[in-house]
């Protein structure tokens, strides 16, 4: 029964099930698990968690100017043009003149219908164009995108996978990240949970602590709380959070008393 139960685990059905990606049949058989297996089910909820970490890292929040922009569209208001009466005329017109006219108002407005029929079709053709243009544009980066996010939802249950939680000291209580280390695979993310507000002139970073030295692995930014990778160290003992000025980005020996969360690594 536990080689059974293995095999299901290891043959990846319960993350693809999680993705949708699964067929009825496979659907069945995953659900047949998880009502026979309190691992499975176990294993199920923790999947769930980390997925509901990649959609929170990958929301994306309207611009504000969009509900404005709305508004002013409903409450527009069109202007009135006012239509003058003229009084009829009564001075008597040859024939042939309202003949020639209406024949020559025919021939002008048949021929400025044609170029404006001609104009629009080839204003829509365009537009066409450059609609499947931009569709066949999005749909490859919306692909990229969703293959970024499966590759960091497989990194996230790899269960080689590492999780280190940083938290800050009195100098950034409420800052939080998370990080993901694969020693196997040579990956790293991190997860911006919470940064406090820092001055215009300082910046967070994150360093990479080595028998030897300290190696800068990044800026950590606020506005971009998302699920990102961060280069892999080898041998590297632990993690550091500092705060750094914003003109010494390039420095390679932080001071210990700019570090408000650090971490001490597992070694395999």
């Amino acid at each position: 029964m536990e080689k059974k139960l293995q095999i299901f685990m290891d043959s990846g059905l319960l993350e693809n099930y999680i993705l949708g990606t699964t067929t009825p049949n496979e659907n069945l058989e995953v659900e047949s698990y998880m009502a026979e297996f309190p691992e499975v089910e176990s294993e199920y909820e923790r999947l769930q968690d980390n997925l509901e970490i990649l959609a929170k890292a990958h929301t994306v929040e309207a611009p504000e100017f969009i509900l404005d922009a709305v508004m002013e569209e409903i409450t527009e208001e069109t202007p009135v043009i006012q239509m003058q009466a003229y009084a009829p005329t009564h001075k008597s017109t040859p024939w042939y003149s309202i003949a020639a006219s209406i024949a020559a108002l025919i021939f002008a407005g048949s021929a400025f219908m044609l170029h404006d029929q001609n104009t629009s079709l080839n204003h829509e053709n365009q537009v066409v164009v450059d609609e499947i243009f931009d569709l066949r544009s999005d749909i490859e980066d919306n692909n990229n995108k969703l293959e970024n996010v499966m590759l960091q939802f497989k990194n996230l249950n790899n269960p080689e996978t590492e999780k280190y939680v940083l938290r800050g000291n009195s100098r950034a209580k409420n800052l939080q990240t998370v990080a993901y280390i694969n020693a196997v695979d040579k990956t790293s993310m991190i997860d911006v949970v919470s940064l406090p507000k820092l001055p215009e002139n300082q910046t967070y970073q994150i360093w990479a602590e080595l028998q030897d030295r300290m190696v800068n692995l990044g800026i950590l930014d606020a506005s971009e709380r998302k699920l990102k990778t961060i280069p892999y160290m080898e041998n590297a003992l632990g993690l550091s959070i500092t705060i750094e000025p914003k003109a010494g980005s390039k420095i390679n020996n932080p001071h210990a008393e700019n570090s408000v969360a650090e971490i001490t690594l597992k070694n395999k």
